[in-house]
């Protein structure tokens, strides 16, 4: 994994203007990591992206793994994110002009017996801001293969228990997030459908894979992909992230390897040419007030940068009609999440 100052310095080698600039945008997917952890991005990385020219007003952050409680149960373990975030969404909204995080989605075992509790504890930690819950299903082929590898139990989604931790945060008024690989969107559809009452979002597309045993078969995946993307739309409960597409594991080979690589960051013209019928298709079968466009920072910062990416989204976008341009870039979040 790439260091910080190498990832910034090389994505911003590409400068664009900023397109639509008083657009108000809400990013549903970013992370934050404390100093020494994970890629180490924090609230003044995080305003530094949202405050390069785009008019990114809330965001949501989603869970990584980071500022985990070291001592203590297990199960709560994960609620120290949690505190972590709540803490840098209050200080964003102490700074004015900078976007707000407007929403945790948090992290819980959902086969766990003490759900519950830990549901409470998040929301005690959350200041209000806990919208939701990402136990994700990714659960990879070749984890040798892959720069994030998920480790999922590779039946997950059709566990009784797993599915009655996800029917719990219907109950309970909360989302699921979830991410997964191309191989495993089957088996994201059947648990939709066994689950209708609780809203499920799906990040980054299903990840369509594009290494490993997957380099070189990205025609005949993306037709398989087409097909699933369909079937999973027909579940009205299930709402699409746009985004994610830029990371490394995709397999269109734009991200940065080491500091002397003789590659550019890519332009937003060139993430449409490559990417665009992967977000048409999607607000094709989705409709567009069920999807929302992702920045997936700093991740996806591996090949593009935070105003690049935006751009790109516009770019897609321009087609749509302004009531559906809103909901994709802010409304869709703001209802999914309850935002406000």
């Amino acid at each position: 994994m790439p260091e910080r100052p190498v990832m910034l310095e090389w994505s911003e080698l590409l400068a664009e203007e900023i397109l639509d600039p008083n657009r108000p945008i809400v990013d549903p997917h970013h992370h934050l990591w404390p100093p020494g952890r994970g890629l180490s991005y924090g609230l003044d990385d995080l305003h530094a992206d949202t405050g390069a020219g785009h008019n990114v007003v809330k965001t949501v952050f989603v869970e990584c793994h980071a500022a985990y409680r070291d001592e203590g149960p297990d199960h709560l373990r994960p609620v120290g994110e949690t505190v972590f975030v709540a803490a840098n969404a209050a200080e964003s909204a102490r700074r004015a002009g900078h976007a707000t995080i407007a929403g945790i989605v948090a992290h819980a075992d959902l086969q766990s017996e003490h759900l519950d509790e830990v549901l409470d504890a998040h929301a005690a930690a959350a200041d209000g801001l806990f919208v939701g819950i990402r136990d994700a299903g990714a659960s990879a082929l070749e984890p040798d293969a892959l720069t994030i590898a998920g480790r999922a139990p590779a039946d997950l989604y059709s566990r009784p228990a797993f599915r009655a931790g996800v029917a719990r945060l219907g109950e309970r008024g909360l989302t699921y997030d979830t991410w997964h690989y191309h191989h495993q969107n089957e088996a994201f559809c059947e648990l939709a459908a066994a689950v209708p009452e609780t809203t499920m979002i799906l990040d980054h597309f299903g990840t369509p894979v594009g290494v490993g045993r997957f380099a070189g078969k990205r025609e005949s995946i993306f037709k398989q992909w087409e097909d699933d993307i369909s079937s999973i739309a027909e579940n009205p409960n299930v709402v699409a992230k746009l985004g994610g597409l830029a990371m490394p594991d995709n397999g269109f080979g734009w991200h940065v390897t080491d500091a002397d690589s003789a590659a550019s960051p890519v332009s937003s013209d060139r993430f449409v040419e490559e990417q665009g019928a992967y977000y048409h298709h999607t607000i094709e079968c989705f409709g567009p007030n069920r999807c929302m466009f992702e920045s997936n920072f700093p991740v996806d910062r591996w090949s593009l940068s935070y105003a690049v990416f935006w751009n790109a989204c516009k770019k897609v976008a321009a087609d749509y009609t302004e009531a559906e341009q809103d909901a994709m870039f802010s409304g869709t979040a703001k209802r999914v999440y309850g935002l406000g």
